[in-house]
């Protein structure tokens, strides 16, 4: 750890009256959530729970790793974290509530503070892939975690039909939140699948 905080210090971003400069740090989040550090996986859990820590997100969408004394933009491939485990709990008055463990251990139960999000109104077949928001980062973009395959299956094995917008589609509850994951096809998309 020693050695990658003391090379950040000389090429992170340099202050500038107040400001940091826009540098690249040598740090890429893979999509299948693996962090490399000039080309090198990083292994130490300790390590990226450390630097998952300090993500922010500018209102342009770039990822930031910001220090005290140090910060600069690091290349992300899709979002900086995914959803890797599903806990279902029952809640009061039976309430179901879903919280969904990050690659980095943190667990975020799905509801306002941590809305899952897709792109639900297209057509089920698409491959949709939910995410869950973390937080927002200083720019009002969110950070979010994508939820992974395997969870996405246990997400659907849950799911139940609703409306949203008038749109029939299929989604699940959380903490008394209803939240889409698929349209279900209406009446004049099933005629166009019927055969002649």
């Amino acid at each position: 750890m020693r050695r990658i905080t003391s090379s950040l210090e000389g090429s992170a971003g340099e202050r500038h009256r107040g400001e940091y400069t826009q540098r690249l740090l040598p740090f890429h989040v893979c999509r299948n959530g693996t962090w490399l550090y000039r080309g090198q996986e990083i292994k130490r859990r300790a390590m990226l729970c450390l630097f998952a820590s300090l993500i922010d997100r500018d209102e342009q969408g770039r990822y930031w790793l910001t220090t005290p004394t140090e910060s600069g933009i690091i290349h992300v491939d899709d979002v900086p974290f995914l959803a890797v485990e599903l806990d279902f709990r029952s809640g009061s008055n039976g309430q179901q509530n879903l919280c969904l463990r990050t690659n980095m251990d943190e667990l975020l139960c799905v509801g306002d503070k941590h809305p899952l999000v897709c792109d639900w109104d297209r057509p089920s077949d698409d491959g949709t892939v939910p995410y869950v928001h973390i937080r927002s980062g200083s720019g009002g973009k969110p950070i979010l975690a994508r939820v992974s395959r395997a969870v996405v299956f246990e997400l659907a094995a849950l799911a139940v039909p609703g409306h949203v917008a008038g749109r029939p589609c299929l989604g699940v509850w959380s903490q008394g939140h209803f939240f889409p994951l698929s349209r279900l096809p209406q009446d004049d998309d099933a005629s166009l699948c019927e055969e002649e």
